[in-house]
């Protein structure tokens, strides 16, 4: 007995230790056949479909992957029985299927055990042996209970991964765009703008005029590539070619270029100077959603550059509806996507870029698959066959004709669970025992509004107002402001709105005021603490605002950074003073409705206190778990430990629903917690009614939301309060998913 437990023990340590899905499986059937002293050991893993793909085999003939059909044979005998199988003669039971891939007829006896996970099948463990007699009981409870303990290994072993041989082929980045793609590669190569020498300016006056036409030629190229898109699919991403139309049209841009110009430096310089000044503003911030932004400046100094010299990035292929391609770059911009015509482009992959940049917002808006920040992909040329999984956020290189068929598969069964999500579009987001929960869209360009829209978002959860202010080098005017702020009344007209009040401080630095010598800015001068200190700016913002909503009842003010109650005093009296000289000036309006975001920890045992001061509570999750766990999710350092289901934070966030509920202040949850599944049914548990999210998760929220039961949520709810780790709770969260059909969500 102690020999066994000591086999069990050193096999899975072993296979733990192990990084490779492909050695792990290699590792489990070759110790299986060693310690029990058999011919064949085989481990097959379920598919989504039900049928069994066979992972790994120690003694089985498999020069291609072998897949049995759901509940075919004796491997699917064991799977739908849940039951050991353990025969001497294989070929002689009446459930036997031939393989003849496998020469498998070498072979006589059979054993064969279920791996289960949460009380469902996940895989079957087999071994086989020439001599026709049944295993001995102690090797059969032996694979019985190691089957038990690999069961949970195994769950988290794609089958897909094992096929994938060459650990070169597959390439890890990060997840842009949702979705498998499969094309020829289509290299896009841009000027290096960033490599640009200096020189000086042999004809300043000349330059200024040069780089006057550059901008107007560009403006023109811009409105060309957004028309080339189509009408139907320029409605979605309108806003992103306004916003670099924005930026074309910035006067602080366009000065910054004169004055390098004038300072003596030849125009490619002047230009490259002025965009790395702008980008920098962005990268040097914390907050991931501005810090993309930088992307999209570089991108369009890219696209100066290119249409300064004459160069097109693209040297396009012959296309063709059967071969299309997958772009490949170190950035892959607006321009480069437009310059293909619909349903040629397959996929995106960007050496460099982010998750939130205008590259990846427009690979969803478009539906196509994108994986951005995979690192130089060195030797890869034009015509080659790629995969993109943005699912995963990998690449795969030089996949082989079994590879390509697995992933085709993926595809198929991709477009029958979005085809399940578009119908839930127009739908309400109800749980199975009808409590409706309200879904809200994250905005802060324009490009969001129309993917809001489209997904059925009920409103604006969160308006950010800071990039307005960011791109510009001076404080923007309060006619500007009601431009900008308009366009999302306009588009959500009849449905709440939360415009979030300047958030600037700390990482997000106004380049035209800059805040010095703060030891910890992220505890500095920052949020409502800024406006409140620099009221003529805060008074400007507020009257645009109102002016923007236009008199309708959707207008929510949302406060950042709250942690006292004078803070809100003051903003409602300035708040009165608004609306009373708006009235003065003849505007027609309806007094706005006032809320906080309880970020600070300290704002969740004031609730109680802000009964009558304030009209309802946005938790801003990102920020609230980052200030309770004491930890900067973007420093690479701690971020591992970073999780917004922690204990703690689940605790704190239910202590905020309860003081809200108690003080009957209507609240909503923002942030990427409204989005986490695990979160979800945490969240719905607490008694959580209202969900704020980036809107491309708005449609698989729904689902879970309408797949649920209030019961079921409050019960994990109770049993998550018991658990004391993150990974308990996403272990649990996950099992629970699984057990209600959602198995798509379990990986976020």
């Amino acid at each position: 007995m102690n020999k066994v437990i000591l086999e069990l023990t050193r096999i899975v340590q072993e296979v733990a230790l192990v990084e490779s899905p492909s050695e792990q499986v290699r590792r489990i059937v070759d110790s299986i056949s060693h310690v029990i002293g058999v011919d064949v050991c085989s481990l097959y893993r379920m598919a989504d479909d039900g049928d069994m793909i066979l992972l790994a085999t120690h003694g089985l003939a498999s020069s291609h992957p072998i897949r049995v059909p759901a509940g075919k044979g004796l491997v699917g005998r064991v799977a739908t029985s849940r039951h050991p199988l353990n025969v001497a003669d294989a070929a002689g039971h009446p459930d036997f299927y031939y393989i003849a891939e496998t020469l498998e007829e070498r072979f006589s006896s059979f054993c064969g055990v279920p791996l289960v996970r949460f009380g469902e099948v996940i895989g079957v463990l087999v071994v086989q042996s020439r001599r026709p007699e049944k295993i001995n009981d102690e090797s059969e409870a032996f694979l019985v209970t190691l089957a038990s303990q690999l069961a949970f290994i195994v769950a988290d072993i794609s089958p897909l991964m094992t096929l994938i041989s060459n650990v070169n082929q597959r390439i890890v980045g990060v997840k842009g765009s949702p979705g498998i793609g499969i094309g020829q590669v289509q290299l896009c190569h841009h000027g290096g703008l960033n490599d640009v020498p200096d020189a000086t300016c042999e004809d300043i006056e000349g330059s200024v005029a040069q780089w006057h036409s550059l901008l107007a030629a560009v403006k023109e190229e811009v409105k060309e590539e957004q028309a080339a898109l189509g009408v139907e699919l320029s409605e979605s991403v309108t806003g992103i070619f306004e916003a670099y139309q924005m930026l074309l049209a910035d006067q602080s841009l366009t000065d910054k270029v004169v004055m390098e110009i004038r300072a003596g430096h030849w125009l490619p310089a002047a230009l490259r100077m002025s965009i790395h000044y702008f980008a920098e503003l962005f990268r040097a911030m914390d907050d991931p959603y501005l810090k993309a932004r930088h992307e999209d400046i570089q991108h369009l100094g890219n696209k100066l550059f290119n249409v300064w010299r004459g160069v097109n990035p693209v040297e396009q292929m012959a296309l063709s509806d059967e071969h299309p391609v997958v772009l490949v770059g170190p950035q892959i911009s607006v321009s480069d996507m437009a310059s293909f015509p619909a349903g040629s482009l397959a996929g995106v992959v960007c050496f460099e870029g982010a998750k939130l940049s205008h590259t990846a917002v427009l690979a969803n808006a478009m539906g196509i698959p994108a994986v951005m920040g995979v690192g130089s992909l060195k030797g890869l040329k034009s015509g080659e066959e790629i995969i993109v999984d943005g699912n995963e956020g990998q690449v795969i290189l030089h996949p082989n004709d079994t590879v390509l068929h697995e992933f085709n598969q993926l595809v198929t069964q991709a477009l029958s669970f979005q085809h399940k999500l578009d119908e839930l579009r127009n739908v309400p987001a109800k749980t199975q025992d009808g409590i409706q929960v309200r879904l809200l869209a994250n905005t802060g360009l324009l490009a969001d509004i129309t993917p809001g829209i489209r997904n059925g978002a009920e409103g604006v959860g969160l308006y950010r107002t800071e990039i307005p202010f960011i791109v510009r080098d001076s404080f923007p005017t309060e006619d500007e402001q009601v431009q900008v702020y308009g366009k999302v009344f306009d588009a959500y007209e009849g449905k709440p709105v939360y415009v979030r009040v300047l958030d600037v401080g700390g990482d997000k630095q106004l380049p035209y005021f800059p805040i010095h010598g703060e030891e910890n800015p992220a505890l500095g001068w920052r949020g409502i603490r800024f406006t409140l200190d620099n009221v003529q700016l805060l008074m400007t913002q507020v009257r645009a605002i109102i002016r923007a909503a236009r008199g309708q009842e959707n207008l929510h003010i949302l406060l950042p950074m709250v942690s006292s109650t004078a803070e809100v005093e003051t903003f409602r009296r300035l708040l009165d003073d608004a609306c009373a000289e708006l009235q003065e000036e003849g505007l027609e309006l309806i007094y706005p409705k006032l809320g906080v975001m309880v970020e600070v920890p300290a704002a969740i045992s004031q609730l109680r206190f802000w009964r009558d001061k304030i009209d309802f509570v946005s938790v801003g999750s990102n920020d609230l778990s980052q200030y309770l766990l004491a930890l900067d999710r973007n420093n690479a350092r701690v971020a591992n430990r970073y999780d917004h289901v922690h204990p703690a934070v689940i605790c704190e966030i239910e202590r905020a629903v309860q003081s809200a509920r108690e003080a009957g202040i209507p609240l909503s949850i923002c942030g990427e917690m409204a989005a986490d599944p695990v979160a979800v049914l945490l969240l719905l548990g607490m008694g959580v009614r209202s969900l704020s999210m980036s809107s491309a998760k708005l449609p698989k929220v729904k689902w879970l939301i309408r797949s649920i039961s209030l019961p079921v949520a409050e019960q994990f709810l109770s049993e998550a309060r018991q658990l004391d780790s993150t990974q308990q709770i996403r272990d649990a969260g996950k099992a629970l998913l699984e057990a209600i059909g959602l198995r798509e969500l379990c990986s976020g």
